[in-house]
């Protein structure tokens, strides 16, 4: 969610601040339309929402949907509220709401995109191309960059699945005669991160160990083949922004939002499910942040 509101606040191009707020009880049970004193039950260490109220807020998830919904009417209507992902409420009480295409959400005010919003621009992957440097030399291409979700409310991380996804890897990699760069998430988990480790040990490149910056957007910017698990809709959006080829693997069940993202996808040529084949293919770039914030800059009458 962090990454999405950024992106999009990044890409309108003002002055923000990043605030994260939660919910005390009973507030963080309520309907979002209907929360009386919501501004009160914020907990101790939220960040303060206070005037002078900005022109802009970007909200993300459904507590915080309330809380937008009380700072618009806290400031009088003054604030333009833009709402990312389903709020779970009507879309009325938002002056814009960005939510996926997959979520089903329509309205006069609603602005659908093709998958998560996020900061992955042209020139961020331009700076992170030279990040490696000598680094990654001794590593030979092609370099299959590898991003690892897991545990999801739908279930743990499924182990059979990843062991899979390990000899595929190693097949890959073999017949390429490339390397495999690894990043786990915080969800992967300690187990499955040690399993990537050790049975990629014998394959070219690393896994990343949690120490020093995460690789992430050196992976993205450098790739030539992106695997990325199938549970996050952020992660395969943000190697779509690449253009280079894009395999999915799902490491856990998947629920039909999030079946109908990646039938989406692999219907217009981005992604394909990772099999241990590598091929190339060409696509448009996935990046829908700049469209929204375009808009939105309109809206507020901002000058390109």
């Amino acid at each position: 969610m962090t990454s999405q509101v950024r992106g999009l606040a990044e890409a309108v191009g003002l002055p923000y601040e990043h605030k994260t707020v939660t919910l005390r009880r009973p507030w963080r049970w309520m309907p979002g339309s209907f929360a009386p004193g919501v501004l009160r039950g914020l907990t101790a260490d939220s960040d303060a929402l206070e005037p002078p109220w900005p022109r802009l807020l970007i909200s993300c998830g459904r507590r915080s949907a309330m809380v937008a919904v009380a700072l618009k009417r806290a400031s009088g209507g003054a604030i333009t509220t833009v709402h990312v992902q389903d709020p779970q409420i009507a879309p009325r009480h938002f002056d814009w709401v960005v939510p996926p295409r997959h979520d089903g959400l329509a309205g006069p005010n609603v602005i659908a995109t093709r998958g998560a919003l996020h900061r992955v621009t042209a020139e961020g992957l331009d700076a992170a191309r030279a990040a490696p440097g000598e680094a990654w030399a001794a590593f030979p291409r092609p370099w299959i960059a590898v991003l690892v979700g897991g545990e999801t409310q739908r279930g743990d991380l499924g182990q059979e699945r990843l062991d899979r996804l390990v000899r595929d890897l190693r097949e890959a990699s073999a017949r390429a005669g490339g390397s495999v760069l690894v990043t786990p998430s915080r969800r992967t988990g300690e187990a499955s991160t040690r399993r990537l480790v050790e049975g990629l040990a014998e394959v070219p490149g690393f896994v990343w160990d949690g120490a020093g910056e995460n690789p992430y957007m050196a992976m993205l910017a450098n790739a030539d083949h992106i695997v990325v698990s199938a549970d996050s809709v952020s992660m395969v959006s943000e190697a779509a922004a690449t253009g280079v080829p894009v395999y999915t693997v799902a490491l856990g069940p998947l629920g039909q939002r999030l079946r109908a993202f990646h039938a989406a996808l692999e219907a217009e040529g981005v992604t394909r499910p990772f099999t241990g084949e590598l091929d190339q293919w060409s696509y448009t770039p996935v990046d829908d942040t700049p469209k929204v914030a375009a808009h939105i800059r309109g809206v507020l009458g901002l000058s390109d």
